[in-house]
């Protein structure tokens, strides 16, 4: 698994939101969890190494959560971004761990969602360019 670091292709252009077009977020209550999982789509799932991210409680908190800071200053968001990153910010408070995968197309979100199922997810999140897919 890769470590995480936001950079600007993870944002959206206008408002500068967590955004990660072509990827899914999914988080776990549990952190060994969303660890077993990260490691099992990479070992028996297809996804390379390099396109698995596992994110702590403390990164989404410190890298994730402040793009909404200023999302929503000069006028409301007219999408979902700014909520769904709030959202993991609830999360993150309460522990829950994050996975960030790569998922280029449907088949790749579908094979993701299979390993996941396989644990309890608090939250399951696709970006498609002007969509976030609830999974």
């Amino acid at each position: 698994m890769k470590h995480f670091t936001l950079d600007a292709h993870m944002t959206a252009a206008i408002g500068g939101a967590f955004y990660p077009t072509g990827h899914s977020l999914v988080m776990f209550p549990n952190a060994e969890d969303a660890n077993r999982v990260g490691h099992a789509l990479i070992d028996s799932c297809g996804f390379a190494g390099d396109e698995v991210y596992l994110i702590p409680p403390a990164t989404v908190l410190a890298e994730i959560a402040p793009t909404v800071k200023d999302a929503d200053a000069l006028l409301p968001s007219a999408g979902t971004d700014g909520a769904t990153v709030r959202a993991y910010t609830k999360l993150a408070r309460e522990g829950h761990t994050a996975l960030l995968v790569k998922t280029k197309d449907a088949a790749a979100a579908a094979r993701l969602m299979e390993a996941v199922r396989k644990a309890p997810y608090s939250i399951a999140q696709r970006y498609r360019t002007l969509v976030i897919e609830d999974l």
